[in-house]
C-alpha cells in the first residue's frame, strides 16, 4: 500500500481533486439518483471486489490494478463528501431566528 502511494501519488491526488469537484457540482444536479435495486447491486460488487483484494484472490498486474483501483475510488468517494460538504457550508443560506 505505501508502494501505490509513493510511486502513484500523482494519480492518488488527481482522484480526489476530481472528486472535490464532482462533489461540488453535484448538489446543484438534480436529476434522478440510481434506485435502490442497482444500489444495492453496485454496493455487492464492491464489497465482492474488495474482498478479492483483501484476500490477494487475484495475482500479479491485475492485482496490482485491482488495489490501485480501488484506493482511487475510495479517494474519490471521499473527496466527493468533501465537496458537497464545502459547498454546503461556503454556499449555505441560514435565516435568523424569528
Amino acid at each position: 500500500m505505501a508502494y501505490l502511494a509513493m510511486f502513484h501519488w500523482g494519480w492518488l491526488l488527481g482522484a480526489l481533486l476530481l472528486g472535490l469537484v464532482a462533489g461540488w457540482i453535484a448538489v446543484v444536479q438534480r436529476g434522478r439518483g440510481v434506485s435502490k435495486v442497482t444500489a444495492r447491486w453496485l454496493a455487492v460488487l464492491v464489497a465482492a471486489l474488495v474482498a478479492a483484494a483483501l484476500a490477494r484472490i487475484v495475482p500479479g498486474r491485475p492485482g496490482y490494478w485491482l488495489d490501485l483501483g480501488l484506493v482511487m475510488f475510495a479517494l474519490y468517494l471521499i473527496g466527493c463528501a468533501l465537496g458537497s460538504w464545502l459547498r454546503d457550508r461556503a454556499l449555505s443560506r441560514h435565516t435568523p431566528p424569528a
